[in-house]
């Protein structure tokens, strides 16, 4: 071993000897052991911090699940509430269209009841007009033809021959001309046919 050799080792055991002393009196093993310390609360600080989180979101996940279901129920009431209220506004409907032909219905009687009671009216006047002129005598046949419009709205020509029925039909949109050979056909045929153009709707 050279001199220089020997010098290095020398040098380098001193210097391991001064930074040994240099780390004891530095307290750097204190310092080591704090920030380990710091470090293990640091860690347990995290793991309690993420066990938090994780309690947290595990709670607004259930929070969430509560919260749809509580959606998803009220959406389905709102559907039958709505389903409920078409109902309900079908039957107004239908009740205000029986009510409207109701009221139509009852309006037609009511014009078919004052019709009625004016040809009453007429009739009985032509009964007064009958019994109570004493100065022109109507003839039977004309006033059996005249009560017979009144009723069938069947106008009879009373001069015709005598086996021809002949006359005009006076209805509600049309006249119908009536012409009969009552030769040809029963009374009865012949009845039939002149009511059958009576309207017999009340």
């Amino acid at each position: 071993m050279s001199q220089s050799d020997a010098l290095n080792d020398d040098d380098l055991e001193k210097s391991g000897e001064s930074l040994i002393e240099f780390i004891k009196s530095s307290k750097a093993e204190s310092a080591l052991q704090g920030a380990r310390e710091k470090l293990q609360e640091f860690f347990d600080h995290h793991i309690k911090t993420k066990k938090t989180t994780t309690e947290i979101l595990n709670s607004l996940v259930h929070a969430e699940e509560v919260v749809s279901q509580k959606l998803i129920n009220l959406e389905g009431q709102q559907s039958q509430v709505m389903q409920e209220i078409e109902r309900v506004e079908q039957e107004v409907q239908r009740s205000l269209s029986k009510s409207h032909n109701l009221k139509s219905e009852q309006e037609f009687l009511q014009r078919e009841l004052e019709r009625l009671r004016d040809a009453e009216q007429e009739i009985q006047t032509l009964q007064q007009e009958v019994d109570e002129d004493t100065t022109e005598v109507i003839p039977s046949a004309i006033y059996i033809a005249q009560l017979f419009y009144k009723v069938t709205k069947i106008k009879l020509e009373v001069d015709t021959e005598p086996h021809i029925l002949r006359g005009v039909h006076y209805g509600a949109d049309v006249a119908t001309p009536i012409n009969i050979d009552t030769t040809a056909r029963s009374p009865c045929e012949v009845s039939d046919e002149l009511w059958s153009l009576v309207n017999t709707e009340w």
